[in-house]
């Protein structure tokens, strides 16, 4: 007969196809149904963090929800700050775990439901009368609130017999957040009205954006609008005509683009949360710029918004293509660029106040994305081929090596000083391609097992991290679940400048002792050989050859490539520069 926890796994199975985790005492027997008795792919990890983060990317990557597990206990408090990143990052996975009995706590048992909800998950625990249909109801609250939960299955409950697994009913799913009442409604025409009357429109897209979905409605507006785009950190590509995109907003943005951004008259946000990092710390918009807002928050979630509705950012898209349409109005004349120049009031040659001009009557002029250089724009500083110690010049050496990766690849990144390089100097297709685990939490070492959960949701692609050699160390375990999971479709870039590069810039600079803040040199080349990897460290521009000729090798017969990248950390990245000027 089923047990208990044969009854979460093959409940589970059914929505969930992808589970990860590290093996104990609590889920032995949840592994044991997984791998002998459903079709999900169970890979392992060689620390319980990895277990979440695998999951977390793999959701990022594919859209698709998945599993972690690992023991009570020691186990279980192993993941906390991956179970933390993905609350802050409202990335839905379930967490299985091993718990206590229902008899009470052992000596080395903690309270987990408690420890849980500090970190913002909560927890289901299942029973012999109820496993499955608690493990729905589990499934069902991460895909509606994008947040983890853990289920838990007591120690003296995981072997019990349960009988026949019962009919469960399927997650029931909220519908897309249409825009409702009357204030709603009014906002939506107002932003309709400024868009259609606006000399310098602007549109900007997070990741909420791309899950619910509205990139093509959004690329309608921007041209029926002339609308200039960008995206936050987390969005980029949602836009789908590229050559009027100026990229990324806040400190990965170029210098041009950003200035671009200053001088639009009216901006509106789609599935963005505006942190200080997109708002480059308040200075994103000018002080003359219409800022409006859709997302599915409860209210704005930045003071410069003087207009918010609270809708799924695809519906929203679709109701101002069409409002903007029926205003039957030709495009507003467009400024002149003028780089940094205060934003001028919107010209109201098309609408003023919402009433609209027949198109007869109007003067075809051009729009404002047809009148810069967007490509100039988005210039970034190349770099030297080596910095003034001697050492690897970051920006060239993520200039070259965009160059020779692979097109059809996924970028994961973990945490530090480094995440700018590839932000900046790395394109990717879409926003399921490019993302950050650690950063909403600001916590570093889960790119490793970053690279297990991608690998797995795209199996095609070349699957590349870029990490420091602090967040290198601190997941070193996981390096070998890396190059296991990729293998010959996956690629390291280990920026390696001996140091925690973040804290030297933020309080080396202040004159706090530097001691605590360097880490030895460390051979990542080595590590990486040692679990089957192809280890290149990489002084000069021309070692990183070596990538352009493993692009061109079978995937299934290299090796996964780990580049240890000595470069200098006298090259503070842009992004950086902005909180040391803000923090200063």
């Amino acid at each position: 007969m089923p047990t208990v926890s044969a009854h979460v796994a093959l409940t589970l199975a059914q929505h969930i196809d992808a589970v990860f985790g590290v093996m104990g005492n609590g889920n032995a027997y949840f592994l044991d149904a997984i791998e002998t008795q459903t079709d999900a792919v169970f890979t392992a990890v060689r620390h319980e963090q990895g277990a979440v983060v695998a999951a977390d990317a793999h959701f990022r990557a594919s859209g698709r929800i998945a599993a972690g597990t690992s023991t009570y206990g020691a186990g279980f408090t192993n993941t906390l700050t991956a179970l933390a990143e993905a609350v802050q990052a409202h990335v839905p996975l379930v967490l299985v775990v091993g718990d206590e009995p229902t008899s009470g706590p052992r000596p080395w048992d903690v309270d987990q439901i408690a420890l849980a909800s500090a970190v913002g998950a909560r927890t289901y625990t299942v029973g012999r009368a109820d496993a499955a249909a608690t493990t729905v109801i589990a499934i069902e609250h991460a895909l509606t609130y994008r947040v983890p939960v853990v289920l838990a299955i007591p120690y003296d409950v995981a072997a019990l017999e349960a009988g026949a697994v019962p009919e469960a009913p399927a997650p029931r799913l909220p519908a897309p957040l249409a825009p409702r009442g009357e204030f709603a409604e009014g906002t939506l025409g107002e932003i309709a009205a400024a868009l259609a009357g606006a000399s310098r429109p602007f549109l900007l897209a997070g990741r909420g954006a791309w899950l619910a979905g509205a990139g093509d409605a959004l690329g309608e507006l921007a041209s029926l609008t002339g609308a200039l785009t960008a995206s936050s950190a987390l969005g980029r590509g949602v836009f789908p005509e590229s050559q009027y995109d100026l990229g990324v907003t806040g400190g990965f943005g170029a210098d041009g683009a950003m200035e671009l951004v200053r001088t639009a008259d009216v901006a509106v946000v789609f599935g963005a949360s505006l942190n200080q990092f997109t708002m480059r710390f308040g200075e994103l918009f000018a002080p003359g710029t219409r800022v409006f807002q859709i997302d599915i928050a409860p209210a704005a979630t930045h003071p410069h918004v003087g207009g918010f509705v609270r809708a799924d950012a695809r519906l929203a898209a679709e109701e101002l293509v069409t409002r903007v349409g029926s205003l039957g109005s030709p495009l507003a004349p467009a400024a002149e660029h003028n780089f940094g120049a205060a934003p001028r009031p919107a010209e109201t040659t098309a609408v003023a106040h919402g009433a609209s001009t027949p198109a007869s009557e109007a003067v075809p002029v051009q729009p404002w994305r047809e009148s810069v250089d967007v490509a100039a724009a988005r210039t970034y500083d190349e770099g030297d081929d080596l910095a003034a110690d001697g050492r690897l010049d970051p920006r060239s050496a993520a200039r070259r090596i965009a160059e020779l990766l692979p097109s059809d690849r996924v970028v994961v990144s973990d945490g530090g000083h480094f995440i700018g390089w590839a932000n900046m100097y790395w394109p990717v297709e879409a926003p399921d391609r490019m993302m950050m685990v650690g950063t909403a939490f600001q916590s570093i070492g889960q790119g490793w097992p970053s690279v297990v959960g991608a690998a797995l949701a795209r199996r095609e692609s070349t699957v590349v991290l870029t990490s420091g050699d602090g967040g290198g160390l601190m997941a070193i375990a996981d390096l070998e679940s890396a190059v296991r999971a990729a293998q010959g479709r996956g690629i390291a870039v280990i920026w390696n400048d001996a140091a925690y590069g973040a804290e030297v810039n933020l309080y080396g600079l202040k004159g706090l002792a530097e001691g605590p803040m360097m880490i030895p040199e460390v051979d990542f080349a080595a590590f990486g050989a040692a679990v089957g990897a192809e280890g290149v460290v990489v002084r000069s521009l021309g070692d990183l050859d070596r990538l352009g000729a493993w692009a061109q090798e079978d995937a299934a017969t290299r090796r996964f490539l780990l580049l240890d990248l000595r470069i200098s950390g006298g090259v503070i990245a842009p992004y950086q520069q902005e909180i040391i000027r803000v923090n200063s």
